[in-house]
């Protein structure tokens, strides 16, 4: 099953794995399912919000990594260079942190639900935390 939905802030979304693009980053995100956590604004990105993981090891090396994903994708950075995290661009990203530039693996794409991503950038930059939940269907 390919299918997700994402619910952050009080927004839902429609998304789906990208499955034959990530194959071991998907796979290693579908087996944490149903996960919840909290997204907060990117520090040096740009228009994206971003699940910080500490030192969490996936076990992932680079696949399908991209330093500048589109509205509504959303990548894994498998940590190295600065900490493990997840991002989700609403708009215009640079993915970067304090070190310089980075990569993440592009891993699921929003379908459903886009138009609503800059309120949900909005939202987060002025009112703070929002939590974020990703299940299967």
């Amino acid at each position: 099953m390919d299918r997700l939905t994402i619910t952050a802030g009080p927004f839902t979304f429609g998304a789906r794995f990208e499955t034959s693009a990530a194959p071991r980053t998907c796979a290693a995100f579908r087996a944490l399912l149903p996960y919840s956590s909290k997204i907060i604004h990117v520090r040096w990105s740009g228009e994206g919000v971003w699940i910080p993981l500490d030192k969490t090891d996936f076990g992932l090396d680079y696949e399908n990594a991209t330093s500048h994903p589109a509205p509504g994708h959303i990548i894994l950075y498998p940590g190295g260079i600065s900490e493990t995290e997840i991002l989700l661009a609403y708009g215009g990203v640079d993915f970067s942190s304090k070190v310089g530039q980075l990569a993440g693996n592009h891993f699921i794409t929003i379908t459903e639900g886009l138009e609503a991503l800059p309120e949900l950038g909005r939202l987060t930059l002025w009112e703070g935390a929002q939590p974020i939940r990703f299940s299967v269907g």
